[in-house]
């Protein structure tokens, strides 16, 4: 079963990134303030940034990777994938 890495872009322009194995619900559980104590306070706004990983742990070292970049790097991240696609 195949994991994501996301990216949410929040309303008041900060990012949350998470990974789950189902994107749609899991962006519904943050939409609705289920999903994580951040998209909480800060609400979501769309789905920014999409990766696809075979395994947990990929998409789990992915993440902390992405965590650990400023706001500019996930924003030329999110601008590159765009442009790529």
């Amino acid at each position: 079963m195949p994991f994501y890495v996301y990216i949410l872009l929040c309303r008041d322009g900060s990012f949350y990134t998470g990974y789950t194995k189902d994107i749609d619900e899991r962006t519904r559980l943050h939409e609705s303030g289920k999903g994580a104590r951040y998209t909480r306070t800060h609400k979501p706004k769309q789905v920014a940034y999409v990766e696809l990983f075979e395994s947990r742990a990929k998409a789990m070292k992915r993440e902390r990777e992405i965590k650990k970049l400023s706001h500019q790097q996930k924003l030329n991240l999110i601008n590159s994938r765009n442009t790529n696609e």
